[in-house]
């Protein structure tokens, strides 16, 4: 089919991508010339494993090309909104302000028999103002919310572990879910479960999903904090009771906790409208979600001054990682940079390395000091703290790591070093909820 995809940031690139892979005919189309020409080249412009490979053989193919142009979406059948949807400043709620924009420019140049399909995180109800803002164009919207991982977004795309469509009721809404079974055609035929819904439900899907990973997460969170308390040790514990096939492992890793561009902001935005719904007591729960997951941050600056007899001011400090999670570059809302920028303003001097992420972290953080490699950061150091579980990180020998620093001490602030391997080596090991 002849798909346009309108966003072309990390959601759109990816989608549009797939959506060419998948033997459509795709037009993507953003506001930002560079990112434009780099897509147009095939190169993408952030890291997202096997993101170069799918553009530059889609590209390449001809089925995929990319424009600054709106106009050249014209002749499409399935039109994808793909842009952000920040969160406010100062505010808790979500920043609509592309969404509506893009729906805006797009109306001028549909056909009657379009199908738009929303893919942004919107709160509820947006779209049922979204598809008004249509009527008299002949199109139909569809609300067909994202579910990717960073680090796996294109197989995520190309093999999601659902599908679902938010149809509006009548003739439009059953036209407009055949052609979006056409697109997604491959993937469906593979057996991937479809949820076919309503508006309000479909657009509940992505924060509700959010919410409850967040929620995990900030729950072992909790749990460490006890263990800390009490000389217990949080990874075995959630071990035992990730053996319950009703709680399960995944998610149950204590540490530094989440950041990234889609759960803080998710689980805010969610809380935001609840409030404007007159139900923000159903999402209380959620204000100390995000409170536990900001004080670990906290706690890991706090375990560095312990292991630093008990102050920073003029320690050397390595920090291992500036993404947000490993196998990315982004560094919004990043936990590790959080842990950086605290202790060098508590008068640490701080020196970050990242295998992706050292461009988006300077920019972030200008003041930084940054290091290509894990064993440039740990010169001299004081005390080394891994804050993104990058492989690279995981595989470091403590003994030749040892060689470099002034004092061996290491924080695990994701819990996925082997303690006794480097206390063996003569490190003090520290880390989130353990001994």
């Amino acid at each position: 089919m002849r798909v346009s995809v309108i966003g072309c940031g990390y959601l759109g690139a990816v989608h549009a991508g797939a959506m060419a892979a998948l033997g459509h005919d795709v037009v993507g189309v953003d506001v930002d010339e560079a990112k434009v020409a780099a897509l147009s080249a095939g190169r993408a412009p952030f890291f997202e494993p096997g993101l170069p490979e799918l553009l530059a053989q889609t590209t390449a193919s001809g089925r995929l090309r990319f424009s600054t142009d709106l106009s050249e979406v014209a002749g499409c059948e399935v039109h994808f909104v793909c842009v952000g949807t920040p969160q406010r400043h100062h505010e808790f709620a979500a920043d609509l302000t592309y969404v509506d924009a893009a729906f805006a420019d797009l109306a001028a140049f549909l056909a009657p028999g379009d199908v738009v399909v929303g893919k942004s995180t919107v709160p509820v109800g947006t779209a049922e103002r979204l598809a008004a803002g249509l009527e008299g164009t002949g199109a139909v919207l569809i609300w067909n919310p994202e579910f990717l991982r960073e680090g796996f977004a294109v197989q995520d795309t190309l093999h999601p572990d659902r599908l679902v469509y938010g149809v509006p009721a009548g003739e439009a809404g059953e036209r407009g879910r055949a052609v979006l079974d056409v697109v997604y055609a491959a993937p469906l035929a593979d057996g991937v479960p479809l949820v076919v819904t309503d508006y309000a439900t479909a657009q509940l899907v992505k924060v509700a999903a959010n919410s409850f990973l967040a929620t995990k997460i900030s729950f072992i969170n909790a749990m460490a904090e006890l263990c800390e308390a009490t000389g217990a040790d949080v990874t075995a514990l959630a071990d035992a009771i990730g053996h319950d096939v009703r709680i399960g492992r995944k998610f149950l890793n204590a540490g530094l906790g989440f950041g990234g561009g889609c759960l803080p902001k998710d689980i805010r935005a969610f809380m935001a409208r609840a409030g404007e719904l007159g139900v923000d007591q159903a999402l209380s729960f959620l204000r100390e979600v995000d409170s536990i997951n900001m004080r670990r941050r906290v706690r890991m600056v706090d375990l560095a001054r312990e292991v630093c007899a008990g102050s920073i001011v003029g320690r050397r400090v390595a920090v291992l990682g500036a993404a947000f999670k490993p196998d990315s570059d982004d560094v919004r809302d990043s936990p590790a940079l959080s842990v950086a920028a605290q202790m060098r303003l508590q008068g640490a001097h701080v020196t970050v390395t990242d295998p992706q992420a050292i461009p988006n972290a300077q920019r972030a953080w200008p003041d930084l000091v940054f290091a290509d490699t894990a064993e440039a950061a740990a010169q001299g150091a004081d005390v080394v703290i891994l804050a993104t579980e990058w492989r690279e990180y995981r595989a470091l020998d403590p003994e030749k790591l040892a060689q470099v620093v002034r004092s061996k001490a290491i924080v695990d602030g994701r819990n996925v070093l082997d303690p006794v391997a480097w206390r063996g080596a003569g490190w003090t090991y520290r880390a989130l909820g353990r001994p």
